[in-house]
């Protein structure tokens, strides 16, 4: 089964890209779980994303495009990037996610994905 992570952070946690202080010990926890992950086999593929404030909204109401510069609404934790796994169950997804960094300054969503159709 294909399961998405999606790594959700606080903004505290947030903040520790920019603290001198803070920065190397954060990256390293998150390559420390990325490598442990990509070399158990049960990462496919994952990407961190940038802030939202990077972001751009789009809704078409009524044939009409709308697009938003940052994140439509506000959110006390940012989604701050995702991996999707190829594990046999939810409760081998979950033994990953409770391994993230986040999980404890913010969550981790596990979300099955849609089998391609036919499958």
């Amino acid at each position: 089964m294909h399961f998405m992570l999606q790594f959700y952070e606080n903004p505290e946690e947030r903040g520790k890209h920019h603290d001198p202080a803070q920065v190397e010990a954060y990256f390293a926890g998150w390559t420390a779980f990325i490598g442990t992950l990509a070399q158990s086999g049960a990462m496919v593929s994952g990407n961190g994303l940038l802030p939202p404030d990077t972001a751009t909204t789009l809704r078409v109401k009524n044939g009409t495009r709308q697009v938003i510069d940052g994140p439509f609404a506000d959110n006390k934790e940012i989604l701050g990037g995702y991996v999707i796994l190829d594990v046999p169950d939810l409760d081998a997804a979950l033994e990953w996610a409770a391994r993230a960094p986040c999980v404890t300054a913010g969550s981790v969503e596990i979300r099955p994905i849609l089998p391609p159709p036919g499958a």
